[in-house]
């Protein structure tokens, strides 16, 4: 990991140029520095670290209450700077720099980390949850698809009675029809011969 981030949760600004230092291994960008130490008391935002000796803040920026020197810190020094900065300086006192240098990087890539697996964390628990909503949507969809089919079966089987009924009617119309015929022809031969033997035929 090269890049590094706010620790401010609420911003998380990828560092790309300047930013503000503290002692307790926590870095920020100048816009929150402007907002986290513009106050006497200056805590650090990510562990509320009390920031009261003179070289806890290494800042960019004038703080108007802030009591001690202000350095500039960059995240691309220039060749002249990298020349001089550690020049005069005792080897034991360069190497206990640049081991405190490499916690700091230790620690912000353990940071990362842990802030990526709460993230991911935080992911999958909210796809669990979403795969739970999910399922209860589909285990009621499948519930009243279910009762749709109960209801359709049942209707089915209604229709099916009706069906058969209107068969049993339509037979016996059949049957009451033909018996009608029946009825008709005899009594058109009876009218007929009524007419033709008016006298010897009973008066209908």
């Amino acid at each position: 990991m090269d890049d590094l981030h706010c620790n401010r949760l609420t911003c998380r600004k990828l560092l790309v140029d300047k930013a503000v230092v503290t002692t307790c291994s926590h870095i920020f960008c100048v816009e929150c520095a402007n907002e986290i130490f513009a106050t006497p008391s200056l805590i650090c935002a990510a562990c509320e670290t009390a920031l009261d000796q003179p070289d806890d803040v290494v800042i960019v920026i004038p703080v108007p209450f802030f009591e001690f020197t202000v350095k500039i810190c960059s995240l691309h020094p220039t060749n002249d700077y990298k020349t001089s900065i550690l020049s005069g300086l005792s080897p034991s006192i360069i190497l206990e720099i640049c081991s405190r240098a490499m916690s700091f990087w230790q620690y912000q890539i353990h940071q990362e980390s842990s802030f990526q697996q709460a993230v991911l964390r935080n992911v999958n628990e909210r796809n669990a949850q979403m795969q739970k909503q999910l399922e209860n949507v589909v285990r009621e969809a499948n519930s009243e698809l279910g009762l749709l089919n109960n209801k359709v079966a049942g209707l089915e089987r209604d229709l099916e009675v009706e069906r058969r009924k209107n068969r049993e009617f339509v037979e016996s119309t059949k049957d009451k029809d033909a018996e009608y015929q029946k009825i008709k022809v005899r009594v058109s031969g009876f009218l007929f011969l009524h007419d033709i033997y008016p006298q010897s035929l009973p008066q209908l």
